[in-house]
């Protein structure tokens, strides 16, 4: 059993917080992906995870065993970094089986392992090659093989393709999504890039400033913000915010009619994909388009309204619009989002 438990895990550095009261229950199998700012404490948590930085308050369980003072070494847990830091004067295959050497295996027992990895990851025909022969995506794979001969009870994954291109980064994230189905093996996952967290968690835990925003799968956060951050920061692209005007029945964007809108909202949410296009003074929002993004499946049109500000719209396709033309915007009104003065979201009403 995987099964991995935090109870009021805490860190400091001297008077420095940079984690508190993180609460977290993680099921045997289950794909977590950790995304925030730079500095919310997410690759901190991944290395208090590995026993690479020690807990200051909480308990950390793997299987129901306490870890916190355990060393690495026996918390049966293999990370892969954002650098491969493969050995150069080594092979691909002994590179992959390196950890079993440095062990004392036999070499006879260390071939099966390091074959089994290689042919999952598809590197059984570059076991003789050295790392300099090999492309960036190749040794992010021997990097993750390195991980999968240990068999351990989770992998831990710190940023691993940030070092990537697009077009491999993409490549490795269907590896990734791969590996997990054919292991089943719990995985924590640290990642900037909202896009992996989406395709690739069964939940996303969203971290700010030392603290969990909130916990759930990629569409329940999507969805369901549980507050203003998580809003504008899950989703691409992001949320757009506005002030709204309190009237008799609810609130008022623009010249829009009145929405029906909950007790206590000052902000109205509402994503780019949810807004509509119309002609100037047919919508619920005047807007001056100020920059056209095509981009072939979709058009991104960044807009300014004098009363709230820049205003992004996403259409499908490409749409007769540019950079100055006068239009208008109109909401979905069951994609609304609504927000207090604290910056939590308020259940929508239908």
């Amino acid at each position: 059993m995987a099964t991995i438990e935090m109870r009021s895990v805490s860190k400091k550095y001297g008077n420095v917080e940079v984690l508190r009261d993180i609460d977290l229950n993680i099921a045997d199998g289950e794909f977590i992906v950790l995304v925030g700012p730079s500095g919310c404490g997410k690759s901190t948590l991944l290395r208090m995870v590995a026993g690479l930085e020690p807990i200051t308050g909480g308990d950390f369980t793997i299987g129901g065993k306490l870890m916190n003072d355990v060393p690495p070494r026996d918390r049966d847990i293999a990370m892969v970094f954002q650098s491969y830091a493969l050995y150069p004067h080594m092979t691909v295959g002994r590179n992959m089986g390196f950890s079993m050497e440095i062990r004392k295996t036999p070499k006879r027992e260390r071939l099966g392992p390091v074959a089994g990895a290689a042919a999952t990851l598809g590197l059984d025909k570059l076991l003789d090659r050295y790392p300099k022969a090999l492309s960036g995506g190749q040794r992010q794979r021997v990097a993750m093989g390195r991980a999968i001969v240990r068999d351990p009870k989770a992998f831990l994954f710190d940023e691993p393709l940030s070092n990537l291109d697009a077009a491999l980064r993409v490549e490795m994230r269907l590896e990734i999504a791969r590996l997990h189905q054919r292991l089943s093996t719990t995985m924590i996952y640290v990642t900037h890039d909202q896009v992996e967290a989406m395709t690739l968690a069964d939940r996303i835990v969203v971290l700010d400033a030392g603290r969990i925003q909130q916990v759930g799968t990629p569409l329940d956060l999507y969805e369901r913000p549980a507050n203003r951050f998580v809003a504008t920061f899950i989703g691409s692209p992001n949320m757009n915010i506005l002030d709204a005007t309190a009237v008799e029945g609810g609130m008022q964007i623009g010249k829009s009619p009145v929405i029906a809108a909950p007790k206590g909202a000052v902000q109205l949410g509402i994503r780019p994909e949810h807004l509509g296009l119309a002609h100037q003074g047919a919508g619920d929002i005047d807007v001056t388009a100020q920059l056209v993004e095509r981009l072939g499946s979709d058009t991104n049109i960044y807009t300014e309204s004098p009363d709230l500000g820049s205003i992004l719209l996403r259409v499908h396709g490409n749409v007769d619009v540019n950079a100055g033309d006068a239009i208008g915007l109109t909401l979905t009104r069951d994609k609304l989002h609504f927000f207090d003065t604290a910056g939590n979201s308020i259940a929508r009403q239908s």
